[in-house]
């Protein structure tokens, strides 16, 4: 038992050196704009040449450095991505924040901002109304794409195999009389939503609450995020939905401005 228990130690320590390891190769590429050949590389982060090569031959083929023409190394492009993803959310939050305050303020209703994850939204940002009225949502909480004006703003950005994919495994739950509950009847919603800008919850979750949501675009014009304003039935009546759904896209297609979206 002692010496299972010493090889599992020594291959932890082995596995976290190695980690070690490739974070300072990354490092090391990372703060030399020209790159780096192999011998550089060695020498910087002081490991032999078989062993940085070994290490780097993984990153290479994992997209997180990158070989080029003349021999030497360098970041890849999927390190750059995924820094940039969590760069973008960060953004995203902090131009959304200032808007979402304003739907508040503005429409006596409680704003959301949410992204896609797989069939469900995830709530990213929240902000109440000042009142008593307590809602379903909170920040991470994560709700069927399906059934919410955010999931639905978000769904009519994809393409029509991508929303079959995404929705291949969803069950379509009925909450209430008003949900959507097959993918057939999901796509023809989907166009209503493509075409008038804006997606509506109208009570298809819970019948206390009516939610109004538009999407929010990047530079590349994709859809990253949708907003949205929320509040009870009595307060976002159907005659209000119109006008809550004009105030929605308007904050919406400011923050894609600001995200450097051009359209």
């Amino acid at each position: 038992m002692k010496r299972l228990d010493c090889a599992s130690g020594e291959a932890t320590e082995k596995g976290v050196q190695s980690i070690d390891r490739v974070l300072d190769i990354v490092e090391a590429l990372s703060t030399k704009q020209g790159g780096l050949t192999l011998t550089e590389l060695a020498k910087s982060i002081a490991l032999p040449k078989s062993t940085t090569h070994r290490l780097l031959s993984t990153l290479v083929r994992r997209g997180y450095a990158a070989k080029r023409e003349d021999g030497g190394y360098q970041v890849g492009l999927k390190l750059i991505e995924a820094v940039s993803y969590y760069i973008n959310s960060l953004e995203l939050q902090t131009e959304a924040r200032q808007h979402l305050a304003r739907l508040t303020v503005e429409l006596g209703l409680t704003a959301h901002l949410g992204v896609l994850e797989g069939n469900q939204v995830v709530y990213i940002e929240r902000i109440d109304v000042l009142s008593g009225v307590k809602l379903y949502s909170q920040i991470g909480l994560r709700m069927h794409a399906y059934c919410s004006s955010l999931g639905k703003s978000l769904l009519a950005g994809l393409s029509g195999e991508e929303l079959r994919e995404v929705m291949s495994r969803c069950p379509f739950e009925r909450f209430t009389p008003n949900t959507i509950t097959s993918l057939a009847a999901l796509r023809e919603e989907l166009k209503k939503v493509r075409a008038r800008g804006y997606a509506v919850d109208n009570l298809e979750y819970s019948l206390n609450n009516r939610c109004v949501g538009a999407p929010i675009y990047d530079y590349r014009g994709e859809t990253v995020a949708a907003i949205s304003a929320s509040g009870p039935p009595a307060i976002l009546t159907p005659e209000r939905v119109a006008d809550v759904a004009g105030e929605v896209m308007s904050k919406a297609k400011a923050i894609s401005r600001n995200l450097g979206y051009g359209g």
